[in-house]
């Protein structure tokens, strides 16, 4: 129930971070359009008997319907969607509860104190985390030397956090694209505006309008995706790194008592 609630405050959140910036584009997009009304011919008259402008009607304008547009702004809500799901699945993801549960380290701790290394190791394979695989990467050499153990801590670290990363380059992915879809948006928008231009549509000011704002709007939309998700990834980023370096201090402090262990010589190298 804790999770689930925190799941659903973080998606309040991202969304509104998301949704917020739209919200105030739509409504200052209204105030200019109100505020402009005097100056705007018979055109102005038309489009208010149509249904009026606003930001549903730069997405699909059925009085002048631009497929690729609409597309477009599917496309873009898709990246947003993503962004949300990642950067929720990732927050809830990099915890030290998660990565090194607490009751795992009190046991191998325990364990260890007794020396009693096959107890720390089920402790590890009933508690499966991100601990427990460096734990467990270094018991399986536990055998062959302080040194040896410390090269297996720090293969095992830096493959969970390859791990996370993997996870984590999506929500850069999805920032990422935000301004090159509203790029490619600015760029469609710009060729309709031109385009009526070049067949005469110069006095058709509500057409004109359309198309501009297609272009300002998708702009908008990728910058209202690209700034949280940006963000959230180098937040998390640096979350992960600080949780796997105290991971891999504590493995090393829990593996302390074995820096005095002497590696006895197997037989047959002993008798060349």
């Amino acid at each position: 129930m804790k999770k689930t609630t925190k799941s659903l405050m973080a998606l309040i959140f991202a969304a509104g971070t998301c949704i917020a910036p739209m919200a105030s584009l739509t409504s200052l997009a209204q105030e200019l359009e109100a505020a402009d009304g005097t100056a705007v011919s018979s055109n102005a008259a038309q489009t208010s008997s149509s249904g009026g402008g606003g930001f549903l009607r730069v997405i699909y304008n059925p009085d002048d319907p631009d497929i690729l547009g609409t597309v477009l702004w599917l496309v873009i809500f898709g990246d947003l969607a993503l962004s949300i799901y990642f950067m929720i699945d990732n927050h809830i993801m990099i915890k030290p509860d998660k990565l090194m549960p607490a009751k795992l380290i009190e046991k191998v701790q325990a364990a260890m104190a007794e020396g009693d290394v096959v107890a720390a190791m089920e402790a590890c394979q009933n508690t499966p985390s991100c601990m427990s695989n460096i734990l467990l990467a270094a018991f399986q050499h536990i055998e062959e030397g302080f040194d040896v153990i410390q090269e297996a801590v720090t293969a095992a670290s830096d493959l969970e956090q390859e791990k996370m990363m993997q996870r984590l380059n999506w929500i850069s992915v999805c920032g990422n694209l935000g301004p090159s879809l509203g790029l490619l948006g600015t760029v469609e928008g710009m060729i309709l505006t031109f385009a009526k231009l070049a067949s005469g549509g110069a006095g058709d000011a509500a057409a004109l309008a359309s198309s501009i704002g297609q272009a300002l709007y998708t702009t908008a939309g990728g910058l209202v995706i690209s700034i949280p998700a940006i963000t959230a990834f180098y937040s998390l980023r640096n979350k992960a790194n600080r949780l796997i370096l105290r991971m891999t201090a504590t493995t090393m402090e829990i593996l302390n008592s074995l820096r005095n262990v002497e590696v006895e010589p197997e037989e047959g190298a002993a008798e060349a």
